[in-house]
């Protein structure tokens, strides 16, 4: 950060004084001279190095937009039209929402029922779950289950395991896991028998390896419209999105 933070000074203060040279050129003693007069002139106004950091940041936050918007482009189709991770809300929804997610983490059960809220006062959003387990084996587990429900039970199943243990308090085990299956009256026997299943563990390898494309390390995130929302947000803060988000529409 300093050396760029140093950079974007550089070029503040070549652009400057209307002319470039190569600092390289300099001798040990004229480098020894510039320097000092950079250090007194920003002790003398630090002001100016606010004003760069402010610069880089904005550099930074634009190259990191265009970015994110070339991977939507290069991996729309695995991100919005997979296949086979869960869509609902409004299937025809102007906005689609696309939550990366572990059953364990405890800032996707935090912003569980704002997302909940969002898609039923909203009507129009299209909402994707990305099983995305990071945080052990009991992550794992619940991916498992949850995958191979909506395999053998149908998307409906899905939504209410998912909300099963995203409402879970305790452990995740293959117990709890029994007794969601048992409170919801669901097959648990043919559940279980498709949870080490070659499709289940590929859809977890396809989301992870699509998480690792997209430069997505930890949960939740959300990719909301065209835009990466990496980590926790309050339920206002999410239709500040989706309202911006329907704006760029137009």
């Amino acid at each position: 950060m300093r050396s760029m933070v140093f950079a974007t000074l550089f070029s503040f203060a070549t652009a400057s004084a209307g002319f470039a040279f190569d600092i390289n050129a300099m001798s040990d003693a004229e480098r020894a001279a510039f320097r000092a007069e950079i250090r007194e002139y920003l002790l003398e106004n630090p002001e100016v190095l606010m004003e760069a950091i402010a610069v880089l940041e904005a550099r930074q936050s634009a190259e990191a937009e265009m970015a994110e918007a070339d991977m939507l482009i290069e991996f729309g189709e695995a991100i919005f039209n997979d296949g086979y991770s869960y869509v609902g809300g409004n299937p025809d929804g102007d906005i689609t929402i696309v939550e990366f997610l572990d059953y364990r983490c405890g800032f996707c059960k935090r912003a569980f029922p704002a997302v909940e809220e969002l898609i039923a006062s909203d009507g129009n959003i299209r909402f994707i779950v990305k099983e995305f387990p990071i945080l052990g084996e009991a992550s794992v587990l619940g991916s498992r289950y949850a995958i191979a429900a909506k395999e053998v039970a149908g998307d409906e199943a899905y939504k209410a395991i998912h909300d099963e243990m995203m409402s879970l308090r305790s452990e995740l085990t293959e117990a709890a896991i029994r007794r969601i299956s048992s409170d919801l009256d669901l097959p648990h026997d043919e559940i279980a028998a498709q949870m080490d299943s070659e499709f289940v563990t590929n859809v977890i390898q396809t989301n992870r390896a699509l998480a690792q494309q997209l430069q997505i390390q930890g949960t939740p995130s959300f990719i909301m419209g065209e835009s990466f929302v990496r980590g926790f947000v309050e339920l206002d803060q999410m239709r500040e999105i989706v309202a911006q988000e329907r704006a760029n529409k137009g």
